[in-house]
């Protein structure tokens, strides 16, 4: 969490999909450990405080929420992605949710972004640890704040996330 918000110099360190169950139960559909869903309570309590922020589709974009939850389940079981790349082996976050959206429309969500170009020296003990060796500079990736910066959504809620850094 920590080398996730100090490389990319935000708070957003994870990222869901919130749906609603067919039993009528909040869900947030998530890349944490194999891809699926979790209690939006649960999802709550392991965020840091418990603060977290949320973000819509702007009203414009509302049509194709059914394709992206349709979407959502291509990925299911799917492992963790600790190394952050964009294939399909395995899913990080923020990674889900782009293709989701992306399977859903043919567009992009947010802007991808290259390790290189983010805060990565302090970090570089971390990187090299997943990796396997050395940073993977050259690598695009989408990370959570500059998921949250797709001019498709917009911030409808927070509770002191984005304030803290």
């Amino acid at each position: 969490v920590e080398a996730i918000e100090g490389v990319t110099l935000s708070n957003y360190s994870h990222c869901g999909v919130v749906v609603r169950s067919e039993d009528g139960n909040w869900q947030v559909y998530e890349a944490f450990g194999p891809v699926g869903s979790v209690s939006l309570e649960n999802w709550q309590n392991r965020g840091r405080g418990q603060k977290f922020a949320a973000y819509r589709l702007e009203d414009e974009n509302a049509t194709v929420i059914p394709k992206l939850l349709d979407a959502l389940p291509k990925y299911a079981r799917r492992p963790y992605d600790v190394r952050y790349r964009m294939d399909d082996d395995f899913i990080y976050c923020s990674e889900l949710i782009y293709k989701a959206y992306r399977d859903a429309t043919g567009k992009p969500l947010g802007k991808l972004v290259r390790l290189g170009d983010m805060n990565w020296r302090p970090y570089v003990a971390t990187i090299r640890k997943y990796e396997g060796g050395q940073p993977p500079l050259d690598r695009e990736m989408i990370t959570p704040i500059d998921l949250s910066k797709a001019p498709q959504l917009k911030r409808v809620f927070d509770n002191g996330l984005a304030d803290e850094r």
